[in-house]
């Protein structure tokens, strides 16, 4: 009975001891220390120009934010798949669903934007696939894949669990942290080795080599180019 009685104790005294391990956020899947993707909300003025919509109204800059997001979102969704733990595609299909009503209404009222700023009917159509082609374009990413995988996921579990009719404001606080995670930061403690490695090279110039032998001043080239990095 003794014996059930501290153990009890012990396995009390494991679980307050994990407990704060077990309240921290999850690490990054890519990073052991991550770059801080952290940005403030966006104002209208300031969402009016990041998202190419000069002299757009609050409505309207309430729509571009949203149909940014789903463009953002739906991009990580084709390009982060490599890395099933962001559940990048089920993010973005839950959005969809949860926020139809809203996209729809923003599609709506963007198109109402070029039609105005450009020319009804077919220029303003023109003008607004055009744009929806530009911001898909804008948040494709290679280098910088890893950061814009890892943000996205972080706004896309935002946007499943926000409101219906509240996706604009996902937006406007998650897309400055989505953009910004376009330019390519490595890893931030240990770098990025894998990323940043040059190799360095003898100069190939035939006047170097003799009978595959790199001749002498080439050889101290080479080894002042390899002594400089």
């Amino acid at each position: 009975m003794r014996s059930s009685s501290t153990l009890r104790r012990i396995c009390s005294g494991l679980m307050l001891a994990a407990a704060p391990l077990l309240a921290q956020p999850a690490a990054a899947q890519f990073f052991w220390s991550p770059p801080d993707f952290s940005a403030p909300p966006l104002t209208d003025a300031e969402a009016a120009t990041a998202l190419g919509l000069p002299g757009a109204t609050a409505e309207e800059i309430r729509a571009g934010l949203v149909w940014n997001l789903r463009a953002a979102l739906n991009v990580a969704a084709l390009q982060c798949q490599f890395e099933p733990t962001l559940l990048s595609i089920s993010n973005y299909n839950a959005m969809i669903a949860h926020h139809d009503a809203e996209m729809d209404s923003a599609q709506s009222v963007l198109l109402g934007y070029f039609q105005r700023t450009v020319g009804k009917g077919k220029p303003g159509q023109a003008a607004s696939d055009q744009y929806g082609t530009r911001i898909y374009s804008g948040y494709s990413t290679v280098q910088a894949q890893r950061g814009f995988c890892q943000a996205a996921a972080q706004v896309g579990r935002q946007a499943i669990f926000a409101n219906r009719g509240s996706l604009h404001e996902v937006a406007r606080t998650g897309l400055g942290s989505i953009k910004k995670s376009l330019v390519l930061a490595g890893e931030q403690f240990y770098g990025d080795p894998g990323r940043s490695f040059a190799l360095t090279l003898p100069s190939f110039d035939k006047k170097c080599w003799k009978k595959d032998k790199l001749r002498p001043n080439c050889q101290a080239d080479y080894e002042q180019k390899v002594a400089a990095r």
